[in-house]
């Protein structure tokens, strides 16, 4: 059933980068986290309209061609990001983002802000700012668990007790195809990343969300993600975890619509 709501969203592609699409409107760039991918916004691409939905596989993921670079930065990511937007000829948009995704969403904003409309950040990750021991402890979850332990051990802990069963199901369906060279470029991404160092460039609408049963990145640390943005904002999502988007579309829907 999953694979078959997935497949009515078939991949594009655009040189080394894959991506899903749907929709007219204003330009909505959807940026997962590191256990996910495209597919991780299948329940906005089902249900949001008015929007021209743009959900891509950062580089690695889905189709995606990995970055050569072995230990990327967030700002290797926006630029990958930057190259896939301009072959899209889209100059004005605006980057909904979960976890990960945040921080290319954040270095994307810094870098080329009169591009970014604003940010919606969901459940952000800050960024381990350098920190090799917790850079370390990541990389050998996936050595320890491969990518079929992740989605059973690690999955069930980005949801809320009570989310639906479907939204554990998705987190395991994108887990599960999550390659050990992509999730360890991604976890050197989030390692060396700073987040609130690259809130200061941008000046726009930030808007921050984070569900009060999120384990990964608490509401505490996304309410000092709000604060380092100039017009950042902060909103709490009762009872959700760390993947709003999935356990509770409509909800996220609406801070979009907002």
């Amino acid at each position: 059933m999953l694979d078959e709501r997935i497949g009515r969203f078939a991949p594009r592609r655009s040189k080394s980068i894959s991506y899903r699409e749907t929709g007219t409107g204003p330009a909505l760039v959807l940026l997962h986290g590191i256990g996910s991918g495209s597919a991780g916004w299948l329940f906005q691409l089902e249900t949001l309209k008015g929007y021209r939905l743009i959900a891509w596989d950062a580089p690695g993921y889905g189709g995606s061609e990995n970055l050569p670079m072995a230990k990327p930065t967030p700002a290797d990511y926006a630029q990958a990001l930057h190259e896939f937007l301009d072959r899209l000829l889209l100059k004005d948009v605006m980057l909904v983002a979960s976890s990960l995704g945040c921080l290319m969403a954040g270095a994307y904003a810094a870098a080329r802000p009169e591009r970014v409309r604003g940010l919606i950040l969901l459940g952000p990750a800050p960024g381990y700012a350098g920190d090799a021991a917790r850079t370390e402890e990541r990389l050998r979850q996936y050595d320890e668990l491969g990518a079929e332990g992740l989605a059973e051990q690690r999955a069930p802990t980005v949801v809320a007790k009570d989310s639906p069963p479907i939204a554990l199901e998705l987190c395991r369906w994108t887990q599960r195809r999550v390659s050990r060279e992509t999730y360890r470029k991604a976890v050197h991404c989030l390692g060396q990343g700073d987040l609130a160092r690259d809130a200061r460039r941008f000046q726009k609408r930030v808007l921050v969300a984070c569900g009060t049963e999120d384990r990964i990145t608490p509401q505490a640390g996304c309410r000092t993600v709000a604060t380092a943005y100039p017009r950042g904002e902060y909103k709490s999502l009762p009872n959700l975890g760390h993947v709003p988007h999935i356990e509770s579309p409509e909800k996220v829907n609406e801070l979009i619509r907002l």
